[in-house]
Parts: C-alpha cells; structure tokens; sequence
C-alpha cells in the first residue's frame, strides 16, 4: 500500500506542475511579445514535463503504454484548468490540443520495442520525444488567433523595463523555431528521460527505508 500510495502522489505532483507549466505556455502576453523565442522555450520546457513525468511512471510500473496514459493526464488537467481561465475571460484557443499524446506514444514505442530496456529508453524515447514535441507544438500555433487581435481584445498594463521585448524579433533563430526546439530538446530529453527514471529509483530507495 505504500509504494501505490507514494507512486500516485508522484504521479499526481507531476501532472500539477506539467499542468501549469503548460498553461504558462499558452500565455497569450508572453506569445504576442517574444513570439517565435517564446515557442522554442516552452517547446522545451513541454518537453522537459512530459519526458520526465512520462518516463517514471513508465519504469515504476514496468508496463508499456502508460507513458501515454500520463500523457493523457496532463491534457485532461490542462483542458480543465484552461476552461477555468476561459471563464474568467481569458482566450482558449492556444492549448486545447492533445500535443503530448504522439510524443508519448514514441516513448511507449522505445520502451517496448527493446523490450523494457531503460538505457534505450533514455537514449532513443528521449531523442524521439525532444525532436517529434516541438513539431507536434506548431499545431498549437496554428490554432492560435492572430496575436495582435488578441493583444488588442485582451487590453494587459504596460510592462515593467526588464520585459520590454528587444525589436526586432523578425528572423531570429534563423526563422526556424521547430527546428531549433527540435534541436535542443532532442539533446536535452535524454537528461530529462534519465532524471525520470532515476526518480523511480528514488523512490523504491525511500520506501525500503
């Protein structure tokens, strides 16, 4: 009973944090201000709550498949937590889809397809998480109302000195966010799958304790 009762609490400590991680991601201010910048950060910082979230809940319970059911988690959370904003006013239309649930379907594939190796797990599942999220994001930009519409519907006070953003934010990044995300998260998923797998250690360790 403790080690169900400790495996859940993580997973439900997890799916939070990803929750508002992503809400932040869909935070119209940030979009309209740093525009492609803000893309590639939070491609990344997706990326880092999935795999991580995804990863211990796949090696704890050892059964292929359940990285995409906290995948799953982390969307029904996060339509939840959006609707609360839309009814305060706040636009909807940034985060409403399912972006995780391919990326986590190739980590469930990684694990099973080497037959529950965990090394291959970190290596492969990480790089195929880091590259394949930021492309699956772009939906997400896609739905997005035009920025400047929104910036101007949804009146915000003037921003402090430090968050002026630089101009001009035309072609940086050599104009390629996706790849760029793709790029460092392919890099850094892999850190992110083992810190995943390394919390399942952790947590065998306490509870022997």
């Amino acid at each position: 009973w403790l080690r169900r009762c400790t495996h859940y609490l993580f997973i439900v400590v997890v799916a939070v944090n990803s929750t508002l991680l992503t809400i932040n991601a869909g935070d119209y201010i940030s979009y309209t201000d740093w525009a492609w910048t803000s893309f590639v950060v939070f491609s990344i910082s997706q990326t880092l709550m999935l795999t991580v979230g995804a990863c211990y809940y796949l090696t704890f319970t050892g059964v292929p498949g359940t990285a995409t059911y906290y995948a799953l988690i982390m969307t029904v959370y996060t339509w939840i937590a959006k609707g609360a904003w839309f009814a305060l006013g706040y636009p909807y239309d940034f985060i409403v889809t399912p972006v995780w649930l391919p990326s986590a379907m190739l980590l469930d594939l990684a694990y099973w397809a080497t037959k529950k190796n965990k090394h291959s797990l970190i290596l492969f599942g990480g790089v195929l998480v880091g590259m394949s999220l930021p492309l699956f994001n772009m939906v997400n930009l896609i739905t997005v109302a035009d920025p400047l519409e929104t910036a101007f519907k949804y009146p915000r006070p003037t921003l402090p000195p430090y968050m002026t953003p630089i101009e001009p934010q035309v072609g940086k990044f050599y104009n390629s966010p996706v790849a760029l995300g793709a790029g460092a998260g392919a890099v850094l998923a892999c850190t992110f799958a083992a810190l995943g797998c390394k919390l399942t250690t952790w947590t065998y360790r306490w509870m022997a304790a």
